[in-house]
């Protein structure tokens, strides 16, 4: 049996959680809430900053918890609090939990636990993240495919016998791919590598084993090249799957290749063919679905800070050998009119400067102005996501006659108004309810299970555990 849903495993977090929090607590209604997770989490202990210019220290924290120190240190003597809980986390297989939890001043507990559903993302607060209304379902950017651009053809660098001879000079004792070695990872891969890669394979496989201790001849080879190199074994197609996201943040991106962009702008290709690392994290490709501006077989970089496009890193990998220190960049342009539209006090100043039949994506921010109609924008073809703050709009009711949304993202009490009126569009693959820190997520999962039983998708589960810690002494 499952321990998560017992009050004992929660008993040590819950009086640390009311010796910290003993003011909010005591005060009618107060709650303290928070998530653990498998491998990290997200609950309210304090913790001090260090002065500026040095480290945080032991007595830093002794100094921060004061007369509760001696409480604190008794607890954290048998057990560590958090990792009791993520301890019957992993023995239940559940990935995270989230909480809130009562405690009156007589020691009465009463703890509300969330557990995962699959309709609902997991946000780093106590909050549930997008609601998941179509079994899956994945944002517009995701479902892009590359687009055929005709006449395109390698870059006139590519010199495929000055490459091989500048990568023999370069790293004499590497040992190279047989050619069954590289048609089985073709075979594997399901495309054909370009001939400028079969040279660089030839001259070296790039496999740790043939390096043994010599750690210089690995940093030749990243010398020679520029960028950490794969073994054929470790090649990879960088498709849509490869970049993972959270709905919320996935509905609000754009993907818009240019008419003269080199790369195209996507989540992922079929023909990104994954064959090193920049050693900071970043996948380093060869292009064989290049933009309209690019060369087939160009060398590109994806950043793992972005979950669209990518870098052009040189033409051809003969060019980027020449010069293999050169620094790249990504050359997007950001999500922006009139693709996406930051309706906002300090970036586009009004709805009707964001009205364009290109609009895919509408966030309406920080304002202080007079609520916003959504009129303007009714009948645009394209709009399909839409994120609203509280205060911004005139009519929450109007979304009704937006029918393409996708996506929506709403204050609660403009779910509410939506939900009352039995007006939610029902064009919405997901859903997300906006919180801020003193919303409980009591509500917001009430609020999020109303939506998600409008697409019959399973609800987020709640369980109530009540236990007595005994009055303050």
């Amino acid at each position: 049996m499952s321990s998560l849903h017992d009050f004992a495993t929660w008993e040590p977090l819950l009086r640390l959680l009311r010796t910290v929090h003993a003011q909010t607590l005591a005060a009618p209604g107060g709650s303290v809430v928070g998530r653990v997770g498998q491998d990290s989490w997200s609950v309210p202990l304090p913790q001090r900053r260090p002065q500026a210019g040095r480290a945080l220290l032991a007595w830093d924290m002794q100094k921060e918890f004061g007369a509760i120190d001696r409480v604190r240190n008794a607890l954290l003597e048998k057990f560590d609090t958090v990792e009791r809980v993520q301890n019957a986390l992993t023995a239940a297989d559940v990935a995270d939990i989230a909480f809130a939890v009562e405690i009156p001043p007589s020691g009465k507990a009463v703890l509300h636990l969330f557990d995962p559903s699959p309709a609902a993302d997991t946000r780093a607060s106590a909050h549930p993240g997008a609601l998941l209304l179509v079994e899956g379902a994945v944002p517009e950017p995701w479902r892009r495919l590359p687009e055929a651009v005709p006449g395109v053809r390698p870059a006139p660098s590519v010199d495929l016998a000055l490459l091989e001879r500048t990568l023999r000079e370069r790293i004499p004792e590497a040992i190279g791919a047989t050619e069954a070695e590289i048609g089985a990872a073709e075979a594997r891969l399901g495309v054909a590598l370009p001939e400028e890669i079969k040279v660089l394979y030839r001259v070296t496989r790039a496999r740790f084993a043939d390096w043994g201790e010599d750690e210089e001849a690995a940093e030749r080879v990243f010398d020679t090249v520029g960028f950490e190199l794969n073994s054929l074994d470790g090649l990879s197609i960088a498709d849509r799957s490869r970049r993972r996201f959270q709905w919320e943040q996935a509905a609000m991106e754009t993907a818009v290749t240019g008419p003269d962009a080199a790369v195209q702008d996507l989540v992922g290709s079929p023909g990104w063919i994954v064959i090193g690392d920049t050693g900071g994290g970043d996948q380093v490709a060869v292009d064989l679905t290049p933009g309209p501006g690019g060369h087939s077989g160009q060398i590109i970089v994806l950043s793992h800070e972005q979950s669209v496009g990518a870098g052009l890193l040189a033409e051809s990998l003969t060019d980027l050998v020449q010069d293999p220190e050169r620094d790249w960049y990504s050359g997007r342009q950001g999500d922006d009119l009139p693709h996406a539209a930051w309706v906002n006090h300090a970036r586009v100043r009004s709805i009707e400067a964001a009205v364009h039949p290109e609009l895919e994506v509408l966030s309406l921010g920080v304002w202080d102005g007079e609520p916003i109609s959504l009129a303007p924008v009714a009948g645009l073809p394209r709009l399909r996501s839409l994120s609203c703050r509280p205060g911004t709009l005139a009519d929450p009711l109007e979304i009704a006659g937006l029918t393409g949304l996708e996506f929506l993202e709403l204050a609660p009490e403009y779910w509410r108004v939506l939900l009352d009126a039995a007006a939610v569009p029902r064009s919405l693959s997901a859903a997300a309810i906006m919180v801020y820190a003193d919303w409980d997520p009591r509500a917001t999962v009430a609020l999020a299970n109303e939506i998600l039983a409008l697409w019959d998708r399973p609800p987020i589960p709640g369980t109530v555990v009540g236990g007595d810690l005994g009055t303050l002494p």
